[in-house]
């Protein structure tokens, strides 16, 4: 067993995986992105809309499916972090 599964915690938050996903793949389906993430489908529903009420996510609507922009140029939320865009943390981890 690895240590990510023995102790219960990762460095990264599941919002913060939700958009590392969709910058990765725009036209992810919930389904996949809670695969993915390693979350339900409705966590994955709210940790959408909180990032789409957040500004922080962008969704359109293109036949019957939902193509997702994560607004890169955004701040972090959290006061040690402000000065650090999404992206320059995405930039970061993102698989190359």
């Amino acid at each position: 067993m690895n240590d990510e599964k023995r102790s219960g915690w990762t460095f990264l938050t599941n919002h913060a995986h939700v958009l590392l996903c969709l910058v990765g793949d725009p036209e992810l389906r919930l389904r996949e992105l809670a695969g993915l993430v390693g979350i339900t489908e409705r966590a994955t529903q709210r940790i959408v809309a909180e990032l789409a009420d957040g500004g922080y996510l962008s969704r359109t609507r293109v036949g019957r499916r939902n193509v997702y922009e994560v607004h890169l140029e955004l701040p972090l939320r959290h006061p040690l972090e402000r000065t650090h865009t999404v992206g320059e943390l995405l930039a970061q981890i993102a698989p190359r």
